[in-house]
């Protein structure tokens, strides 16, 4: 596993689910993914936080959800910013709102809540103490965070003013689907993983894919109804084995193990609600 200290700006840099019984949710989760989780608020306060490990490494949190909260429990995403407060000013002149104005969480960081156009909700994350996921895209790690959503065209114009996202079409053989990319964030990763974007190149990746953040999603079909959402998927050594697992442990499978290409993904649904994917990649070469 390569760990990381930091991102650059406008770089999903962590995750969290809240939920109603944290506890709960611990278990369920180092079940599925070996995680171990700490505390890491004092006893006598109101709520929980566990900081979720791999290999004494941070890669997502369980928190509890707040009073009278009536949303179903899900992941959230944050992404990197210099500045929670002016990033914040740029969400509103974008189009979407700020839900929760930018404040401190101790010394971690700087913390916003907000809304796209379209509804998704996403947080902003200037960090201090806390850097990000110290490890991503290793097996039972996060993977992407992807937005799904009604209006692509309306989603890219909002994240590109926002963040410098660009949405870029790309086909891996089984239909095309749209990339989110920061450009420029290849260049980072090299700096702690010399050779990356070469053996993307070589093992048939599309042109920009080094530079890939997540995915842009459209809802349509069966999901057409639902609400724009940022949805997290969570890299597997084996797919059909971590959804076996969850199920063991009260998880619900929304949607089983298919193949897409080099990948083989399933969807599934925690025992309090929220949903998350899980991905093996194997590469041609």
């Amino acid at each position: 596993m390569l760990e990381r200290t930091g991102f650059p700006p406008g770089v999903p840099c962590w995750i969290d689910t809240s939920q109603p019984d944290p506890e709960a949710a611990v278990a369920f989760y180092s079940g599925v993914f070996g995680w171990e989780l700490e505390d890491q608020v004092p006893a006598d306060a109101p709520g929980r936080y566990f900081a979720a490990r791999l290999g004494g490494r941070d890669v997502a949190a369980v928190g509890s959800q707040p009073d009278g909260a009536a949303t179903t429990p899900m992941w959230n995403t944050y992404v990197w910013v210099d500045s929670a407060d002016d990033t914040a000013g740029r969400v509103t002149a974008a189009g979407g709102q700020v839900i929760g104005e930018p404040f401190d969480v101790s010394d971690a960081g700087r913390v916003a809540m907000c809304l796209d156009p379209g509804g998704a909700s996403f947080c902003l994350w200037q960090a201090g103490r806390h850097q990000g996921a110290q490890v991503v895209n290793a097996p039972n790690t996060w993977n992407w965070s992807d937005l799904h959503t009604h209006d692509l065209d309306e989603a890219a114009a909002f994240y590109g003013q926002v963040f410098g996202w660009e949405a870029t079409p790309v086909d891996f053989g089984f239909g095309e689907t749209v990339m989110w990319r920061r450009p420029g964030y290849a260049e980072f990763l090299e700096t702690f993983d010399p050779g990356l974007r070469r053996r993307h190149s070589e093992g048939g990746a599309p042109e920009g894919f080094s530079d890939a953040i997540g995915w842009l999603l459209p809802l349509s079909g069966d999901d057409a109804s639902a609400a724009p959402h940022w949805a997290v998927t969570f890299a597997s050594a084996d797919t059909d084995a971590t959804v076996e697992a969850a199920a063991k442990l009260g998880g619900e499978i929304v949607v089983p193990p298919s193949d897409a290409g080099v990948t083989r993904i399933a969807t599934l649904r925690d025992p309090q609600g929220a949903v998350f994917t899980v991905s093996t990649y194997t590469p041609a070469t």
